[in-house]
């Protein structure tokens, strides 16, 4: 049967307008008002099991008293990155998300500077300030601090109680860890001074080379005069001198696995084996990484975010949410899981007297400043792959190839 032009035409308007009818419809969940007048705010969140829990609860208190918006939260966990690409290229991303990779997502995000200028310097100051460099790409600031964790040096007080050396104090140097590593040192039991990943991240790698006045790249990520630098390379170097002495082993993981042994005297990573260690019964202490000469040590910081889609239909609204998120309430109810960001809070609860939470806060101090060149080179992902093949080379035992000509082979 031949239908005629007409008809044809108002068929497709027909459905063209279906299909809007349903987009909108579908949006309600989505920054639009629902039936019952309220602004619906989708929430996306990384964390599983007790942490989302602990979240929906802080989530239910914001919208009790909030009549007017209702946030859902949204429990990625492990596909967290799958979704929010997709959510994001559907155009259908949440209106906030937890986030840490600004620079690969930062065009679909909406930047914060007017909002944050909005309520002041004061609330800005709040928030330590090494934090925001890591919330920002450029010039402009993408995300709110939620929590963040430096590297120190986890140490077994055991091993160097048997040693007969004196725990390590803030303002040691790589000299002092390299003799103390030494002495802790026992081919007979074992057990060795320093432990550091066979295969470190190349992101977190780079807090070494800062503290000997060094980088991967300059400010704008010219790897070549600057990886292949001369204070790089000793720091390459001063590693692989460990390994070859002996005072130092490669492991698969961080670490800790080799610390709960008994086994290793010290290793540097966050705050994630707190919790672990001490209920595993472990005695270990923490002190700031070493520093290279008089120069301060630095540290990669891990910081967590949440951000807000460029998308979002309700932006003031997504953004009172974002600043209950990172409130003094919330962060305090995170205490047992997440390090606050908040000054106030760390002042009313008193953790720069905690002999183990104040040492991340001063490597926090110290590490203003700092950019990890993930935010600066255009394509971290394939230099990371590159400097993953080089410390393969240097730190593997098979190989061992000088740090100079493995540096000079990505650099050049």
């Amino acid at each position: 049967m031949n239908v005629p032009k007409k008809m044809k035409l108002f068929f497709l308007f027909t459905i063209v307008v279906t299909l809007l009818l349903s987009a909108c419809s579908s949006s309600d969940t989505n920054g639009e008002k629902a039936e019952d007048g309220k602004v619906k705010l989708r929430f996306a969140t990384w964390d599983v099991g007790d942490d989302v829990e602990l979240q929906q609860g802080l989530i239910d208190e914001f919208n009790a008293k909030n009549s007017d918006i209702e946030v859902v939260l949204e429990a990625y966990g492990g596909d967290y990155d799958t979704k929010i690409t997709a959510g994001i290229g559907a155009k259908d991303a949440p209106d906030i998300m937890y986030m840490w990779n600004y620079p690969q997502y930062k065009d679909a995000l909406e930047p914060l500077d007017s909002y944050i200028k909005d309520r002041g310097e004061e609330y800005k100051s709040n928030f330590y300030e090494a934090l925001w460099n890591y919330n920002s790409v450029g010039e402009d600031i993408y995300g709110l601090p939620v929590g963040y964790t430096t590297h120190v040096v986890y140490y077994n007080k055991d091993l160097f109680d048997a040693a007969g050396l004196e725990y390590p104090q803030a303002g040691w140097t790589w000299e002092d860890l390299q003799a103390a590593a030494k002495k802790l040192t026992n081919k007979d039991k074992k057990i060795t001074g320093f432990a550091f990943p066979g295969q470190p991240d190349p992101y977190d790698f780079e807090m070494y080379l800062w503290g000997n006045g060094a980088s991967y790249v300059d400010n704008k990520g010219k790897l070549d005069g600057n990886l292949n630098s001369k204070k790089s390379i000793e720091t390459f170097t001063m590693f692989q001198n460990m390994l070859e002495e002996g005072t130092a082993i490669t492991t698969e993981g961080w670490g800790d696995t080799e610390m709960k042994s008994g086994k290793v005297g010290m290793f540097i990573n966050g705050a994630w084996y707190l919790s672990a260690f001490t209920e595993a019964g472990i005695n270990y202490g923490v002190v700031e990484i070493p520093a290279f000469g008089n120069n301060p040590s630095a540290s990669i910081v891990s910081s967590s975010g949440i951000a807000m889609s460029k998308d979002s239909k309700h932006k003031e609204a997504a953004f009172k949410f974002m600043e209950f998120w990172t409130g003094e309430q919330a962060n305090k109810a995170r205490l047992s899981f997440e390090l606050p960001v908040l000054k106030s809070v760390v002042e009313s609860e008193k953790l720069q007297e905690d002999p183990i939470k104040k040492v991340f806060y001063n490597m926090l101090e110290q590490s203003e400043g700092y950019t990890p060149t993930s935010f600066v080179t255009e394509d971290w992902s394939k230099l990371s792959d590159e400097l993953s093949l080089v410390f393969e080379q240097i730190f593997n035992p098979s190989t061992r190839v000088d740090p100079k000509e493995a540096l000079n082979s990505v650099a050049k």
